[in-house]
Formats: C-alpha cells, structure tokens, sequence
C-alpha cells in the first residue's frame, strides 16, 4: 500500500510546481493519515492506511520547530519562497489550527517577512469561523475544487463524512476574492466506474462554480507522481492549456497551469 510522504512536522524546503521554493508543515500525524476525503490521486496514500501512533503535533511543537528552521534558514542565507501548509492529510482538522496560523504569521515576520504563507486545503472545514478567519489571514487560501458535479466528488476524492459540493462552493464565494481554487485534472476507472473530470461537461460545470466564486485565481493541473489509484492518467499540457484559456474566456480570471 502506497503509504504518508511526510516524516516530520517541519520539512524541506522543496519546489514546488506552483509556489516555488516552499518550507512545508504538516499538522497531521508523521506516520499516519488523517483527511476528510480519501482522493483516488492522494500522493499520501489512502486513508486505509490509518492515523498512526504520533498523533498530531502541538501547537508548541510546530512553532519550536519552525522557528529553529527558518532561524537556520536565515543564518544560512538560504532562499525561502513560501510556508505552505500541506502533509499527510487536511491542515484544517488540527484543533489548534487557528491558533498555529497566528504563530506562524509572526514567526514569519521575524524571519522571512517577504515570504508567503500558504494553505492548501480541500475546503471541508471552511464552515467553522475559526478556521474560515485564519485562511483570511494567510496570503494564499488555496481551497480545492476537482468538480462541481457531485457523483464526480464521490467517485475522485471521496469525502469521509457528509459533503454537499454546491454549499462548498457558496461557502469559497463567502472569501469574496480572497480565494485561490485548485483543480486537480484526470481521467481513470477506479472499482470498475469510470471516473472523468476532464470532459466537457465537467468544465462547463466548474466554470460556472468558478463565475460564483469570483477566485483571486484558479490552478489547474495533473498528477506528477505515483497514486493509489494507478489508472489515473497525466493530462497532456496542451489539454490543460486548452482548458484553461476556456475558464480564462468565460470567467476572466488568471489560470496557472501545471502539468
């Protein structure tokens, strides 16, 4: 089984396709997974997997370990892009979310006061204020949105508890252009039902979720690495420029592609 990619709570600096030169943090278990879908893409394996025996770092723990990082980071002279919020699962489950992106903020501006801080959720949790005002204080709230189509959620990214995609998308619009929407591309089977969201009709539906958001911009792009579902298909960059100059035409938004 294809197992978490992230050992510790602070790691990096990696690239990253999107970002750049990013210093990750993962508030989810160091040997296990904790997420609220269990997407056919994950990188970090399915949630089968289970949450292993570290649990979830604390609050303490992040700052302590972020600040000796970026301190380091500093001395050294080395390059920093952005502090993105990523891991083995959603950032947004930790209890003391909140809380950690105020710390990281002023860590932040100790340090790299130049850098971005991002977050890269799938938006199940944007319900709860708490989370909803720390993703307004942070310079990057990227939120996911792979389909407006419900069947297309449940087959793709599967949520664990109850999931309604047209309130998601109300709840992404209450950020009033304070959003980032990233769309992962694919198409595959997976237990004998094909799944697709590159089809027509599937964009036709997110450039309409796209027009009620009004995002600050949109990220599509593909699978770079092995998934747990292995007949998901890369989608060819002349595919993806080609569906991205539709959303720019019919939503006039700025569309980054990677693929």
């Amino acid at each position: 089984m294809q197992t978490v990619l992230f050992h510790n709570t602070i790691f990096g600096p990696i690239h990253s396709r999107r970002l750049g030169t990013s210093l990750g943090i993962n508030l989810m278990p160091n040997d296990g997974k904790i997420c609220s879908f269990d997407c056919l893409y994950c990188e970090a394996g399915y949630n089968a997997q289970g949450p292993g025996t570290s649990g979830l770092p604390s609050r303490q723990l992040v700052a302590e370990q972020l600040e000796t990082k970026l301190a380091a980071m500093k001395e050294a002279g080395q390059q920093l892009d952005v502090i993105t919020f990523s891991g083995n699962g959603e950032p947004t489950l930790h209890p003391d979310f909140d809380d950690i992106i105020d710390d990281t903020i002023a860590l932040r501006n100790k340090y790299f006061p130049a850098v971005k801080i991002s977050v890269l959720s799938n938006a199940t949790r944007i319900g709860k204020e708490s989370v909803a005002q720390a993703l307004r204080k942070v310079d990057n709230n990227i939120l996911k949105l792979d389909s407006a189509v419900a069947s297309t959620v449940e087959l793709l990214d599967r949520p664990t508890g109850p999931y309604n995609v047209d309130k998601t998308i109300e709840q992404i619009a209450s950020f009033d252009g304070q959003a980032i929407v990233q769309t992962m591309l694919t198409r595959g089977e997976h237990d004998g039902k094909a799944v697709d969201n590159t089809t027509e009709a599937e964009v036709d539906a997110l450039i309409e979720a796209y027009k009620r958001i009004r995002p600050r911009e949109v990220m599509i792009y593909t699978i770079d690495r092995r998934t747990p579902e292995q007949s998901l298909q890369h989608i060819s960059r002349t595919e993806l420029d080609a569906i991205a100059e539709r959303i720019r035409k019919a939503v006039g938004v700025e569309v980054q592609v990677s693929g």
